[in-house]
Order: structure tokens, then sequence, then C-alpha cells
């Protein structure tokens, strides 16, 4: 009989997860991006409680886009020359998706509402489906 220490390492196959098993992705505030694939466009819809619009970056590149923001206040409270009070808040968020379908990027548009960053594109001429004409012969 040969003995094979390896013998367990070479047998292994992940496990087959139903979807249900398999763990849920999320940003590590909670908060999630929603994508919407529509025959003619693509929105992005992306919660960004307590950021200013001028705070606020988009960007699209090779099909991935980046919606990033921070912001930063502060608070201070002196009474007869000393502080009493000092209050500080920092935040920043960095949310990256792949769009499902090649968009046009002169036709992105992004707007800010209650909140919510709204990124919107029409879908690319080469990613649109085409029918084919058959003939015979």
């Amino acid at each position: 009989m040969r003995y094979l220490p390896f013998r367990p390492l070479l047998d292994w196959r992940p496990l087959m997860w139903e979807d249900e098993d398999f763990p849920q992705l999320q940003t590590g505030s909670g908060l999630n991006v929603y994508v919407d694939d529509k025959e003619t466009e693509v929105t992005v819809e992306a919660p960004v409680p307590g950021i200013d619009v001028k705070d606020l970056k988009v960007s699209l590149h090779g099909g991935v886009l980046r919606i990033y923001g921070q912001s930063a206040q502060s608070e201070e409270e002196k009474k007869k020359g000393k502080v009493v009070k000092k209050w500080e808040m920092a935040s920043s968020f960095d949310y990256v998706t792949s769009l499902p379908r090649p968009v046009d990027a002169k036709t992105l548009d992004a707007k800010m509402k209650n909140g919510v960053v709204t990124v919107k594109a029409k879908i690319a001429e080469e990613a649109k489906p085409k029918e084919i004409e058959v003939k015979v012969g």
C-alpha cells in the first residue's frame, strides 16, 4: 500500500452552493448600489447620505462605474478662550460596479436628489441586439 500524504488535497472539490446559500455582497456601510438594465439605457442608483454635490465624483472607465465622495465637518465651542466642546465627523464612500452592457459615454448623466445619486447612460449601438435577415441558398 502506498502512502500519499497530500491525497485529501488532490481530491478536494469546491462546494456547490444553492443561490439562497450564497452570501450577499454589500458595502461596509450596508448600503447597496442598484443597477437597472433596460432596453435603451442603464441606470445606477447609489445612496450618498450627508454628502454635498460638490464632494461627489462619478467616473466611467472601461465599463466600470465609480462613484466616490467624502465629507468632513467640524464644530468647536469656546468659552473664555478655552474649548469646551469639539465635534468632528468625516465620512467617505467608494462604490465601484461593472455595467451590464457597454454604454455611450457621451450620454452619461449624473444627478443627485434626496441623498441618492442617479447615473444614467444610453446603451451603445454595438451592444444593442440586431436582427439578421436569413437568405436562401
